[in-house]
């Protein structure tokens, strides 16, 4: 790059306002934070956060199952990838066949996009991507509160190599997004697809959502026997250069993660019926969440020895619970809270 291309990158830099402040959208882009598990296994057709924070492996499968793992190959300047290793190939893909992960994002955390205006922005995305299949691939934004998508493709050269891939989205000045703290807007990468998704002109400028638009072809991923594909280092950043990768320490990408899911320790205070145990024993247990949830969460109690327990109160901040039932003594409990998008 020349002298003058150089200074005229720093100037297209400087007045999106990219140096300075935090410029990575995505959370746990680096795949630092898994709560959940290290190593998960997909068989289903739906989908699910399962391993890595914040990413969500979905599908639509018949034979096809996978491992899904935060593993420790990973390029040079991380610790961590997310990594999706094939155990059984499907026998042959079906239109309606399909793998991707996703990573979705409040509206509220999308404004500075200005978004269904005409001075919508930009965005870039950059990303470390291996794969044991040399192909060409398809990610996508997808636009919820509008129901419209663009998408992009990139190509893997050389197999089973780390590969940095850079993408500039176009941006769209047709539909604002929600200002609140609901899923609006998707990054999707697709690992395959059959005809159900592929069948149509893949949509490089924004448009209406529409299946057959999303993919540009068939990959081969989910009918090759042991196939593998990993990621790390996510960054979609407003502009049309892609900066560094922003490296957050782990307490606070560990903080940003806990908004959606926290496993939170709980101590109960017992009342015993004449000191005593009875079958009147009585233990309220609250658990404080660390960090405020999304939305009042879903909750999944563990460790709870006997006696019978029911939910008092539930909020964005704190969770209580009453233990009735003939028990004698205090218990420490998990409470798991759940606020995904």
């Amino acid at each position: 790059m020349s002298k003058a291309a150089e200074l005229a990158k720093m100037g297209e830099v400087l007045t999106n306002g990219q140096i300075g402040g935090r410029r990575n959208i995505i959370i746990n882009g680096a795949m630092q934070v898994a709560q959940r598990a290290t190593s998960a296994t997909f068989n289903s057709s739906t989908g699910d956060y399962q391993t890595v924070d914040r990413f969500r492996f979905a599908g639509n499968r018949d034979q096809y199952v996978a491992t899904l793992s935060q593993a420790s190959d990973s390029p040079s300047g991380f610790a961590n990838s997310f990594k999706v290793a094939t155990t059984t190939q499907e026998t042959s893909l079906d239109a309606d066949n399909q793998l991707n992960i996703q990573h979705r994002l409040e509206g509220q955390d999308l404004q500075q996009l200005k978004k269904g205006t005409s001075d919508a922005e930009k965005l870039t995305l950059s990303f470390y991507v291996k794969s044991s299949i040399a192909t060409t691939f398809t990610v996508n934004l997808v636009d919820g509160d509008n129901t419209r998508t663009i998408a992009s493709t990139y190509t893997v050269n050389v197999a089973d190599t780390w590969e940095l891939k850079t993408i500039t989205f176009a941006g769209d000045t047709t539909g604002t997004l929600d200002n609140d703290n609901a899923r609006s807007l998707d990054l999707k990468f697709w690992l395959d697809g059959g005809t159900t998704y592929t069948s149509g002109t893949l949509a490089t400028s924004w448009a209406s959502s529409n299946d057959a638009n999303k993919i540009s072809a068939t990959t081969g991923f989910m009918t090759t026997a042991n196939s593998t594909w990993q990621i790390t280092g996510i960054q979609l950043e407003v502009g049309s250069t892609a900066t560094p990768f922003e490296h957050r320490s782990f307490g606070e990408e560990f903080s940003l993660c806990s908004r959606y899911y926290e496993v939170a320790e709980a101590y109960g205070n017992s009342y015993h019926y004449n000191d005593q145990a009875s079958s009147s024993d009585r233990e309220d247990i609250t658990a404080t969440y660390k960090v405020e949830k999304r939305a009042t969460p879903t909750l999944t109690v563990t460790n709870q020895s006997t006696g019978s327990l029911s939910n008092l109160s539930n909020t964005t901040k704190k969770a209580t619970y009453r233990r009735t039932g003939s028990f004698g003594s205090t218990a420490a409990y998990s409470v798991v809270s759940e606020a995904e998008l």
